[in-house]
């Protein structure tokens, strides 16, 4: 593709050079660079793109794209290499990549879910109705990439950066994918991960306090900011009518089409006579001209939440109301509340939960249907929200009956600080916890610790399959370690 083609849609551009080259592919990482590539620096929180320009174009850079406002002393360029400067490179790298593939959000239906809690299994609801309904559909999120029922990719963030993330499209358009389901994290959208996407459907779960530090959001208005930027770009929307933050979203946007739904306060969409068991949620709801029952295979109240969403937005897609019950009835979200069946009977849950609403609900859920005891597995991720982690203690110490407080994805900080961070909280509520460092060992104490009438709660990795440690990602199976454990209990 010619190089001025991909720069179609945007403004206030400066150029040197030829704009008629041919362009192979758009890349912002130097190291990925190949021949006939344009590469665009991006000034990141831990480095600077323009600072890596002579090595791009070492590796067969043609173009270079930089920001208004970088240092044009550093930059030096080959004879034959055209320069463009953007207003934002972070906004060009998006709308770049849309060109280059050919705008291919344009060619199937794209929904985009935001929110704190709840994205990731929203989706997976969607996916699993229309997939009943007998569509073809693509999956994006934290768990991965699903082009027609097949994971094609694992994910490192939950929407990917957005060269890749046209890439994606790109080939789900290939694969004549009709419905595309995407989780859009405040952090994409802040970043324009997806500039230049074409939504058809918007919608917001909830909000609570999460992703506040240095590499993510000041403060809970500029994360709120951040996730209204999904309904900038459509003016079809859902909405939670009983979520403080997102109740405010219809008069937010007086012009848009905005659907709410919700279980305690009025809506369009609402659930009643609502029962949870320790393995289901099932309540009525209009999914035709009446109110039918509907069961959905993962506990707890958050999961009627969901439910109603992924129906409300299912439905708006036309999906028959016996694809939406079944597919909601069969529903199993990796990491999200899973139960790890076992030979020795014990309930043993694995789920995502890693922010002090999350834990909290989980573990009022489990404590509710639970004969026994509620063990509760947990820590907090290093590089991240440091408020959270007393919190987070407070509230394991609260609702469960003996929590285990251990490593997370430490990352760059040392697992015992995190851990002093989160027995500030714990201590205040109770003296039923032990400290275990090694997940690994945590994780084996519990269950020797649990019989056939408690429930262990594994919090915070979910899906996850490495843990993270001073930037290296070794291997941590969760299901693999439960597994090992119950040979010697």
């Amino acid at each position: 593709m010619k190089l001025k083609s991909t720069l179609i849609g945007l403004d206030g551009l400066k150029a040197k050079g030829d704009l008629d080259i041919e362009i192979t592919g758009i890349k912002s990482n130097c190291e990925k660079v190949t021949e006939g590539n344009m590469f665009i620096a991006i000034k990141g929180s831990e480095a600077d793109g323009h600072d890596y320009i002579s090595r791009a174009i070492e590796n067969g850079a043609k173009a270079i794209m930089i920001e208004e406002g970088c240092d044009l002393k550093n930059i030096k360029l080959k004879q034959g290499i055209t320069l463009v400067m953007a207003q934002n490179t972070r906004h060009a790298l998006a709308i770049t990549s849309s060109n280059f593939y050919g705008n291919p959000s344009k060619k199937f239906k794209l929904i985009g879910i935001t929110g704190t809690k709840g994205k990731t299994t929203t989706t997976f609801m969607i996916k699993e109705i229309l997939e009943k309904a007998g569509k073809k559909v693509g999956l994006i999120g934290t768990i991965g990439v699903y082009i027609n029922n097949k994971k094609v990719l694992d994910s490192d963030r939950t929407t990917p950066e957005s060269s890749e993330l046209q890439k994606i499209f790109a080939k789900m358009e290939e694969a004549k994918v009709e419905y595309v389901i995407m989780e859009v994290s405040s952090q994409s959208l802040k970043l324009h991960r997806v500039d230049g996407c074409s939504f058809d459907i918007v919608a917001f779960t909830n909000f609570s306090e999460d992703h506040i530090s240095k590499k993510e959001h000041a403060n809970m208005q500029e994360y709120f900011e951040a996730k209204l930027k999904l309904f900038q770009m459509c003016n079809t929307g859902f909405t939670n009518a009983d979520d403080l933050y997102g109740a405010k979203i219809p008069n937010l946007f007086p012009e848009s089409n905005i659907t709410t739904y919700g279980i305690d306060n009025f809506a369009n969409i609402m659930a009643r006579d609502i029962t949870v068991a320790n393995s289901y949620a099932d309540f009525r709801t209009k999914l035709t001209d009446r109110n039918e029952r509907v069961k959905v295979g993962i506990f707890g109240r958050f999961s009627v939440y969901n439910a109603l969403l992924a129906i409300a937005i299912s439905k708006k897609l036309g999906a028959d109301s016996e694809s939406i019950k079944q597919a909601l009835e069969n529903i199993k979200v990796p990491g999200r509340s899973e139960i790890i069946e076992n030979k020795k009977d014990i309930t043993i849950m694995i789920d995502y939960a890693h922010s002090p609403k999350s834990i909290e609900g989980i573990l009022q859920t489990a404590k509710t249907y639970t004969y026994g005891r509620v063990i509760c597995v947990f820590g907090c991720g290093g590089d991240r929200d440091t408020n959270k982690r007393a919190i987070m203690g407070e509230i394991a110490g609260k609702l469960a009956d003996y929590s285990i407080v251990t490593s997370d994805n430490p990352r760059t900080e040392e697992p015992e600080k995190i851990i002093e961070d989160i027995e500030v909280g714990i201590k205040k509520s109770t003296k039923n916890y032990k400290i275990i460092v090694d997940r690994k060992e945590a994780i084996t104490e519990a269950l020797k610790m649990a019989n056939k009438r408690d429930m262990v709660i594994i919090a915070g990795k979910g899906h996850e399959t490495c843990q993270e440690i001073n930037g290296e990602k070794y291997p941590f199976d969760e299901r693999k370690i439960i597994k090992e454990a119950l040979k010697q209990k």
